[in-house]
């Protein structure tokens, strides 16, 4: 069973939520960075990027960076732009994208959960990637940025979020992508207790999104844990910062591939290669989508088609196997293309959905791609199974949005 707590959140006063809170710090550059914080003292890119404020090209895991961000931590909460809640609470996030609207229930999570598999994960990480978290949790000893999870949908906390949101938030803003942003306080302490009692019954939390941010929050938590003789499993640094939102809310969007080279083929003879393992059927000029799972889509040569898999090139009782990047990986990217490593081979690329496939369209037509393939999101269901069963998605599968604002509530490990 799972563990969680409330706690005492730190976050920016209403007046300045919208100059504080930024896009996590994982989903672009240092001169983005630099060039969205410009002229805003508050921007949170202060801490999570704070090699914006050392000359360009500066070595961002250099241990001058990561002072700076520890010491504009502390100027943060001293000026009073991060303030301590006075009790422990959970908070309800809410996300609005066009016409979907996603609710997050933001709780602060066990390391042992996690260390144990009861937060299950669908991805591989890399330990450079997780080591530049862990230094910078390490560092400033809070979990500046939350982790996006999951839960199979539980009727209790549906009825908790349905309460909450009837309420007033906190903070409402929309940010510059059109995505708006709720925070409600919960610190009423029955439905603290309720809130408690329901994680407490659920059998596994997932992993959506933020692989190597999990892993580095809880790595460094039992760090603490292993490096401290007076240890008793109730400090705070045994719990990490996580929004956990019901499995039905989530849309995973689709993501997709760009080649260069055709292996060898001409494009006459890649078509007619398809149709051994896929029903190739040519849908003209306008750009196609994917229909349902086991239906991609190949733009090639200024003409878009639709590939549909034989019934015996996967199998839907199989995690893995009945997994369309499966397919497409073994059928059309292995087979026909000789791209075995997706991870390592400089001919292909990776879309996400977010950008629509005129973005695949436009990279072939200009000559620096050769054909796109688009494939049929991965569902929530196919995701759990993945991780239910201890296996791994092949890389560049799942795309989720939208990601979440950070600098909406900061949880401080001592």
């Amino acid at each position: 069973m799972m563990t969680v707590k409330p706690f005492k959140g730190l976050r920016p006063p209403k007046a300045i939520v919208e100059k504080v809170a930024a896009r996590p710090y994982d989903v672009l550059n240092s001169d983005e960075a630099r060039s969205e914080a410009a002229g805003n003292a508050m921007s949170l890119y202060h801490i999570t990027r704070p090699e914006i404020e050392f000359p360009a090209g500066t070595d961002e895991h250099s241990k001058e960076v990561y002072q700076r961000a520890v010491d504009n931590f502390e100027m943060f909460q001293q000026k009073g732009w991060l303030v301590e809640e006075e009790k422990e609470c959970y908070y309800l996030y809410a996300q609005t994208m066009g016409s979907h609207k996603q609710y997050g229930i933001v709780v602060a999570t066990n390391v042992k959960d996690y260390m144990e598999g009861r937060i299950k994960k669908h991805e591989l990480t890399r330990h450079d990637k997780e080591e530049d978290r862990m230094k910078h949790i390490r560092n400033t000893k809070a979990n500046i940025e939350p982790v996006f999870l999951s839960f199979r949908d539980n009727d209790t906390l549906a009825d908790v979020i349905a309460a909450v949101a009837k309420g007033e938030a906190e903070y409402d803003l929309t940010t510059e992508d059109g995505i708006r942003h709720e925070l409600w306080v919960i610190d009423d302490d029955d439905t603290i207790a309720t809130i408690t009692e329901a994680f407490n019954s659920l059998p596994a939390l997932y992993i959506a999104d933020g692989h190597h941010r999990t892993a580095a929050a809880a790595l460094v938590g039992d760090e603490f844990a292993r490096n401290n003789p007076d240890h008793n499993g109730s400090e705070e640094y045994n719990y990490f910062l996580a929004v956990c939102f019901p499995e039905s809310h989530l849309k995973i969007i689709d993501y997709n591939r760009l080649v260069k080279g055709l292996n060898g083929h001409s494009e006459a003879e890649l078509l007619d290669l398809l149709g051994k393992n896929f029903d190739v059927v040519p849908m003209g000029k306008e750009i196609y989508h994917p229909s349902r799972l086991h239906n991609f889509t190949l733009y090639i040569g200024g003409n878009w088609y639709s590939l549909t898999a034989h019934g015996d090139t996967y199998d839907d009782n199989d995690p893995i196997l009945g997994l369309d990047v499966t397919i497409s990986s073994k059928y059309i990217l292995d087979e026909l293309l000789g791209i075995t490593d997706l991870r390592r081979d400089k001919r292909i690329d990776f879309v996400g959905g977010i950008r629509g496939l005129g973005e695949l369209k436009s990279r072939v037509d200009s000559g620096e791609m050769d054909l796109a393939l688009a494939l049929y999101p991965v569902t929530m269901h196919q995701l759990l199974a993945i991780a239910d069963t201890g296996n791994i998605m092949p890389p560049k599968t799942t795309w989720f949005e939208p990601k979440l604002r950070s600098g909406l509530v900061i949880h401080k490990l001592c």
